[in-house]
């Protein structure tokens, strides 16, 4: 066995089902020993989508992933997905082939590149530590949350592993025990917790796992609070009486107003960055502000913090209603209960139907979309103007139902994200939302869309220009023809990959939808919906404000 068949063959033994990517010689061996470990190859059509890829199926099947690309371009072209995923926290292990040869074409400095993402660089050194060192790596995936980009220098590929020294000798890691909060950090959220008469609970991706959902209910009923999400973890409180959805520029005026009234806000496994609290404008100027996280350093990173509890969302969710006395009434009153079952959805709150002359509303076309696919869904966003409408009007069933990947703010990622997302969940109706320019820029992946067999339905928010960058510099009269665009027949270049698809003007087009449900899918959907164009969205407004 030569080194690049036993860091394939190791991953795949520690757990690894799943590799994404684009193959070529650097990195071919390496990939056809994953495969006979075990794992399912899946072939992107660029490298930067089959980063997108890996990313979204670990964030949502809870695994450590794989992502393949041959040596320097190979790479580069995977840079932006692989960005994303660092930024996210993502554990990802990255196979990358190596030229050491400066002259050599492909040459790059791999382990920079890495460093400059903010992900976490590594390197096979020989054939005797070729085991360890990728034992080392996928340890760094999986214990600190990190993407890792494993670095596979072509000579040392091509070396005979010592028989002593195989894949057979890898022990896999075991995930960190969950981080229990110290006596003195619990003992103070504690009497937070009883001193509030209005608290609100806001978690964050750190939130997603096993067991955390019921946790922080069951401490919420106790203590009175009211329930909210980030971005990141829409659906998490998905039939919770008590969940305001999500918070920050995607929130309701119902929520906006209530988490503003809040005197305590708790974030658990959330940054309460400038998005979450709307640069800060969602906190009372005398709120007390708890943040809980597994990482110190996380802790009033990126805004000041009353008090910062250094634990995990479930074991401290737990052990604070454990020392609770008592129960309290809270924030919980059945006027608010009743206020947010009437007022709690976006599509609850009255709008003037913009849609005119061929182009329809995007929120008429979302509710429309909303009832017409099943409950059982997977939601992946691509970043635009347009981005709001199917984050806030589509409903999800949990936390699995919605894929976010907004860390970089980069377009063209929604259409991998959806793939990766739908490989990890199999059981729901993939749905990928996309805008015109983010849909073009990725476009290549509606082959893997078709070959995958997908029942996948592309929602694109056809504008015909960046349109986040027209509304923003439009009410300065700047010329705008470099964001501007010619109508574009999408459904026509869909088709050519082996889609069904149809255009939507109004909401009477969306009837072939319930005719491709009912007829059981036997080929992937696109909507190429005519949108109106004439403002920005709700969130876009609010974000430039922050700026």
């Amino acid at each position: 066995m030569i080194v690049a068949e036993a860091v394939g063959s190791t991953l795949a033994r520690l757990g690894v089902d799943h590799v994404f990517g684009v193959v070529g010689s650097g990195n071919f061996h390496v990939t056809n020993a994953l495969m006979a470990g075990g794992a399912r190859f899946v072939a992107a059509r660029h490298e930067g989508g089959a980063a997108t890829m890996a990313d979204a199926y670990a964030r949502m099947s809870s695994t450590v992933a794989a992502l393949s690309v041959h040596q320097g371009c190979g790479l580069t072209n995977a840079m932006t997905g692989i960005t994303e995923a660092a930024k996210s926290r993502t554990p990802l292990v990255v196979l990358a082939a190596e030229v050491g040869q400066p002259l050599s074409n492909f040459y790059v400095d791999q382990p920079a590149l890495a460093e400059a993402v903010g992900a976490v660089p590594r390197r096979i050194v020989s054939a005797d530590t070729c085991v360890a060192d990728t034992v080392d790596a996928f340890a760094t995936a999986l214990q600190q949350r990190r993407t890792v980009l494993l670095n596979l220098p072509l000579d040392v590929q091509a070396l005979d592993v010592p028989a002593d020294r195989g894949p057979d000798t890898a022990v896999a890691p075991e995930a960190p025990a969950p981080a229990v909060p110290s006596d003195a950090d619990l003992r103070a959220l504690v009497e937070a917790l009883e001193r509030s008469e209005r608290p609100v609970f806001v978690a964050g991706r750190g939130a997603r796992g096993p067991g955390s959902r019921v946790a922080l209910e069951q401490l919420a009923e106790r203590c009175g609070a009211v329930l909210a999400t980030s971005a990141v973890a829409k659906g998490l409180f998905h039939g919770s009486p008590w969940s305001l959805d999500v918070s920050g520029g995607f929130a309701t005026p119902l929520a906006a107003d209530t988490i503003r009234g809040a005197d305590l806000i708790v974030g658990w496994g959330c940054a309460l960055n400038m998005w979450t609290m709307r640069h800060g404008h969602l906190i009372a100027p005398d709120a007390t502000v708890v943040q809980v996280d597994v990482e110190a350093d996380r802790i009033g990173a990126q805004r000041p913090v009353t008090l910062g509890v250094v634990g995990d969302v479930r074991a401290t969710a737990s052990a604070a209603s454990a020392a609770l006395a008592g129960a309290r009434t809270g924030y919980r009153s059945d006027g608010l209960r009743d206020r947010i079952a009437a007022e709690g959805r976006w599509r609850d709150v009255p709008y003037d139907d913009t849609g005119a002359d061929g182009l329809i509303d995007p929120r008429t076309l979302t509710i429309a979309l909303d009832d017409l696919l099943p409950a059982e869904r997977v939601v992946g966003v691509d970043s635009g103007n347009f981005m709001g409408y199917p984050s806030m009007f589509l409903s999800v069933p949990d936390e699995w139902g919605f894929c976010f990947t907004q860390a970089f703010q980069s377009i063209g990622l929604g259409l991998a994200t959806t793939i990766g997302a739908a490989l990890a969940q199999p059981g729901r109706l993939p749905v990928a939302a996309l805008g015109d320019g983010g849909c073009l820029m990725s476009v290549a992946e509606l082959e893997t869309v078709a070959r995958l067999g997908l029942p996948m339905v592309v929602v694109v928010y056809d504008d015909e220009a960046y349109g986040a960058e027209v509304h923003h510099f439009a009410p300065g009269g700047f010329p705008l023809q470099t964001v501007q665009f010619p109508p574009t027949d999408i459904a026509a270049i869909a088709r050519g990959f082996g889609f069904e698809a149809i255009t939507a003007r109004t909401a009477d087009d969306l009837a072939p939808v319930r005719q491709w449900l009912e007829g059981g899918p036997s080929a992937p959907l696109l909507i190429d919906a005519k949108v109106t164009r004439d403002r920005g969205s709700w969130w876009l407004e609010e974000a430039f404000r922050g700026h």
